[in-house]
């Protein structure tokens, strides 16, 4: 690996995609976050995708380490991700999208991971959650099995936060597909479940991202589309992998069921309460973590359920 201090433009060690839609409010908050990385061996490959405001000229006033790309029209978010991962250059890609932030030792502390291991295909970190006051809110949960083969957990539920994943490029490229180009809320999920499938995955116990919660962001703003994405990721992980229902018959049902709960939630805010029940009962005798919003919607409205939630330290928005 490249000395930290003998960046080469030319050749950089990491590309950092940012995917930007309008993105004004927050832009200049997430730039600052990587020129003010330790690690200083990267390149921006900044992908406007069709912004109607003043995000391309803000990135341009960055510089030459920030490479600026334009689409003339909105692609889906997987799409548009590919289109920037095909311009960088660098050994390992990470996220950063244009709301979100970055702590300043992230970089130092994930590229070394790699070179540690080279079975790693991936390597995260904690993410800490705030809102769009600058307020914490509350750090990521993770799972029991912090790195290894993470296929199984995965399934169980994603909890890698894009803004905390690095990849090894190598590893997207012996992927058939890097995000897939249909999705809009599931292609981190899809994508990082390919590459636990084929590779280890590494883990820094630290927080070294902050993503933003605010109702303009794509995960609130494209909720619905959650239930149809997650149906379409679970039938086409079933292709891929014919034997998955043998070996993660447990897992894929967990998967299904957070889908449905989903779809729940979704049912709830809008006043459908008794739909949302009748969502989550065919699950309640599997997924023992179902029988709490069930038993709740009988009586609460949504958003002081989901204010409960926020308490508990849950990633829901709050309508």
């Amino acid at each position: 690996m490249k000395s930290n201090n003998q960046a080469d433009p030319k050749n950089p060690v990491v590309s950092v995609i940012i995917n930007c839609l309008n993105g004004t409010k927050y832009l200049r908050e997430a730039l600052d976050s990587v020129f003010t990385q330790t690690y200083t061996d990267w390149e921006v490959i900044f992908w406007d995708n069709a912004s109607t405001d003043n995000s391309t000229e803000i990135a341009k006033r960055y510089g030459e380490k920030v490479r600026c790309f334009r689409s003339e029209t909105t692609f889906p978010l997987g799409k548009a991700r590919n289109l920037a991962i095909e311009q960088s250059l660098g050994k390992y890609i990470a996220f950063l999208d244009c709301d979100d932030i970055w702590m300043p030792t992230k970089l130092e502390k994930q590229i070394p991971v790699f070179e540690q291991n080279p079975k790693f295909g991936l390597v995260y970190s904690k993410t800490i959650f705030f809102n769009d006051k600058n307020d914490f809110c509350y750090l990521s949960k993770t799972k029991k099995h912090y790195a290894g083969y993470l296929f199984g957990e995965l399934l169980k539920g994603n909890f890698i936060s894009i803004q905390s994943a690095v990849i090894r490029k190598s590893a997207l490229d012996n992927l058939n597909e890097w995000f897939d180009e249909r999705f809009n809320m599931a292609e981190d999920a899809d994508l990082f479940l390919r590459i636990a499938h084929n590779y280890e995955v590494g883990y820094v116990n630290m927080p070294l991202a902050k993503r933003r919660m605010h109702k303009e962001s794509w995960s609130f703003a494209k909720r619905d589309l959650y239930y149809g994405e997650r149906n379409a990721l679970i039938n086409k992980l079933k292709n891929l992998y014919p034997n998955i229902c043998n070996e993660f018959g447990y897992e894929l049902k967990l998967m299904e069921s957070e889908m449905f709960y989903n779809e729940a939630l979704s049912c709830w805010a809008k006043r459908g309460r008794r739909k949302a029940r009748q969502l989550l009962k065919p699950f309640l005798k599997f997924n023992k973590k179902l029988f709490f919003p069930y038993v709740l919607s009988h009586f609460l409205s949504y958003r002081l359920y989901a204010l409960v939630l926020r308490l508990c330290g849950k990633d829901v928005y709050i309508t």
